[in-house]
Order: structure tokens, then C-alpha cells, then sequence
């Protein structure tokens, strides 16, 4: 079995790393150059960066951290938010990272990631989808523009034309457990994984180790995607590792 992969993820506004919950009310979790590279030291698998506010005033900028990320770690990472057009993951693979994620860029124009595969492959495209239940069933109903606009498209059904056209994961995260630290959304993870081939990354809900375990064992996840609980040090990296070892789960452990 293949090593369940654990993600720390950066939301980056105005050059800063900030963590909201339910996709509001942001507060300053750092630096994510130096958290990115304290991370890496520590042992996490991959790290994603998604710039939140995405403006055009801010690629250039954006782009900067990139390079400067790149410098810094030694494991592979994603960048997301406002990717729109085959070149701008082009200019942000020159600076560095290893796969780019897109959202409401897809859902908008679900071509684009037919013509990223075709272009970089596969490997490079990372389909990020973010969604909430419907009431009074499994169906969930997929948003755009950072969460705050819903859309007529509904999770299973775009997660797999979306493989279909390439990606070579999705990251789904549900908006109702996002920073509440509940745990994750197991149910909806598990059909995805009984639904794709391709990897699954979990997001949204986690706050305690036992939370990784699940998303694990129960919502088959490939890997799993937390922010607050490393950038405020509620969770440590390499501790997590040792706990999950100890469950019998299959995880990289080389520091």
C-alpha cells in the first residue's frame, strides 16, 4: 500500500499565511516561506499554497513567493488560486512549484483541464473542489469564487469528469467542517474514493490526530490536507507520523 501522504496547506493574503473558518474571519498565521520550510524539516510529504485573494495586482507577487518557496524546501508542492489559463501554471511551474490546483477556473471552463494534462501531463493538475451537503441527504452541491458562490454542479459527478479530462487528483474540501476541527468529511471522502481511481486529498474539519486516522481508515483518503493545527502547533508533523505508524498506517517517516 502506497504511504498515506499528510499536507499541510498556506493560505497566503497579501503575503502573509492566514486561517479562517467556514472560509471566513482570517487570522495571521505567518510567514509561509519559513513555515513551508519549517515543515519540510519536520517531515510533511507536500505542502499547497493557494493565494487566496488571487487579484491581478498580486500574480506578480505571488509568482515571487513561489520562487522563493522553491528555494527553501526539498519536497514537492502545489500551487493554487486564480489560474485561468495554461499560462499562468506555465509561469508558475518556471518558478517552481511541482502542480498547480485549480477550482473555479475549471468548474467555469472545464477545458482547461484537458488542456493542462495535454500540455504538462497529468501529474501536474490537481483539481481542487469545494462543497457543501445539501440538507436531508449524500448529495453535495460544489462552490466557486472562494467558497461564496454556488454553482449547478454537484460533487461525484464533477470530481469524475473531471478525471475523465485529466486531473490527476482532486482535493476536495468540505466548507461545512473547514476549521471547525470536527473531523473530516469521511462519508462524501469514501465515495470519492469508491468513485475515482486517481488520488483523493481530504480537507476541512481536522483537529486532532485521531482525525488523520479516520480520513485514513474510514474515508479512504490518500492523503490528507490541515492547516491550523501545524501553523498554530497543536499538531507536530513528526509526532502525527509516529501515532499513524502505530495505527498500522502506511506513512513516510525519513527524518
Amino acid at each position: 500500500m502506497l504511504a498515506k501522504r499528510i499536507i499541510p496547506c498556506l493560505d497566503v493574503k497579501d503575503g502573509t499565511t492566514v486561517k479562517g473558518v467556514n472560509f471566513v474571519n482570517f487570522k495571521d498565521a505567518g510567514d509561509p516561506v519559513e513555515l513551508g520550510k519549517r515543515y519540510s524539516d519536520e517531515g510533511a510529504d507536500e505542502l499547497v499554497y493557494l493565494d487566496i485573494t488571487a487579484s491581478l495586482e498580486g500574480r506578480d507577487t505571488f509568482v515571487s513567493l513561489v520562487r522563493r518557496v522553491a528555494e527553501r524546501i526539498s519536497i514537492p508542492f502545489t500551487v493554487g488560486g486564480g489560474i485561468g489559463s495554461v499560462a499562468d501554471v506555465d509561469r508558475l511551474l518556471n518558478a517552481g512549484a511541482d502542480k498547480i490546483s485549480i477550482n473555479s477556473s475549471a468548474l467555469r471552463r472545464p477545458q482547461l483541464i484537458d488542456d493542462i494534462a495535454n500540455r504538462f501531463g497529468s501529474q501536474v493538475c490537481v483539481v481542487a473542489i469545494d462543497a457543501r451537503q445539501l440538507p436531508g441527504g449524500d448529495d453535495w452541491l460544489c462552490y466557486v469564487k472562494g467558497g461564496h458562490e454556488p454553482t449547478s454542479r454537484h460533487l461525484l459527478e464533477w470530481a469524475r469528469e473531471a478525471q475523465e479530462r485529466g486531473a490527476g487528483e482532486i482535493l476536495f474540501t468540505s466548507m461545512d467542517h473547514d476549521g471547525v476541527k470536527h473531523g473530516f468529511a469521511c462519508h462524501a471522502l469514501r465515495q470519492l474514493h469508491d468513485s475515482l481511481s486517481i488520488p483523493v486529498i481530504a480537507s476541512g474539519g481536522c483537529g486532532a490526530m485521531s482525525h488523520f486516522s479516520d480520513v485514513f481508515a474510514r474515508g479512504m483518503a490518500d492523503a490528507a490536507l490541515a492547516a491550523s493545527v501545524f501553523h498554530f502547533g497543536e499538531i507536530a508533523i513528526p509526532e502525527l507520523k509516529k501515532y499513524l505508524a502505530a495505527q498500522g498506517i502506511p506513512v513516510r517517516q525519513d527524518i
